[in-house]
């Protein structure tokens, strides 16, 4: 735990320079992020991809709608995420365009209205374009710093990321080892890096086996 907190245990919404809370602007900014993260694309050009929306002042849904397809193109293309430009920048737009009519831009009435329930929650994001499943547990494992009631929210990713290093691969035992939420986000995270690559679990393991 303490190898893979100190060395990995950076939350990709820490990377992309949002400081989250349970606000509308933050939990507006990781979907932006869970959106791009969700494409077959690097996550260091997706959270670059999304540094460069929010640079270009698209970081609320209102500023994300106002702005032109062309706008949200260029912007993406300038974190060098031109694959899927054209696509993600209509998704962004329409899925900014449908949380304002429907939750009036604010997330937490998303989850309240799906009651907390983590499933509800899912269902409700992915009614979102561009958020599929993958999407929504992006967001889930990252937003469950501060929405302590879709915790404990650890997917296959993060539990096959737990196998590599010897953890617990069951949600419940695994996320009795972090001591807040905001350490099972980051440990979500850490495991998520860990699940991508045999050479980094055998070096956590290592570094840990020689403390």
């Amino acid at each position: 735990m303490d190898v893979l907190l100190d060395r990995y245990g950076r939350t990709f919404a820490n990377e992309a320079g949002i400081k989250l809370a349970d606000q509308p602007k933050p939990l507006y900014q990781l979907l932006v992020l869970a959106t791009l993260l969700s494409a077959r694309i690097s996550a260091d050009v997706a959270v670059a991809a999304t540094r460069e929306l929010f640079a270009a002042g698209y970081s609320t849904p209102k500023a994300m709608r106002e702005a032109t397809w062309q706008d949200r193109v260029d912007a993406l293309g300038r974190g060098h995420y031109r694959r899927y430009d054209e696509r993600t920048a209509t998704m962004l737009g329409q899925g900014a365009e449908l949380l304002l009519d429907r939750w009036k831009g604010d997330l937490r009435r998303l989850r309240d209205e799906a009651g907390g329930d983590p499933r509800e929650v899912a269902g409700m994001l992915m009614e979102l374009p561009g958020i599929g499943p993958t999407g929504a547990d992006i967001f889930l494992r990252e937003a469950q710093a501060v929405w302590p009631q879709v915790a404990p929210h650890l997917d296959k990713k993060v539990l096959d990321g737990a196998a590599n290093v010897g953890l617990p691969r069951q949600e419940r035992s695994l996320a009795r080892l972090a001591r807040s939420g905001d350490e099972l986000a980051r440990l979500s995270a850490a495991l998520v890096r860990v699940s991508r690559s045999k050479r980094t679990a055998e070096e956590v393991k290592s570094a840990a086996a020689a403390r």
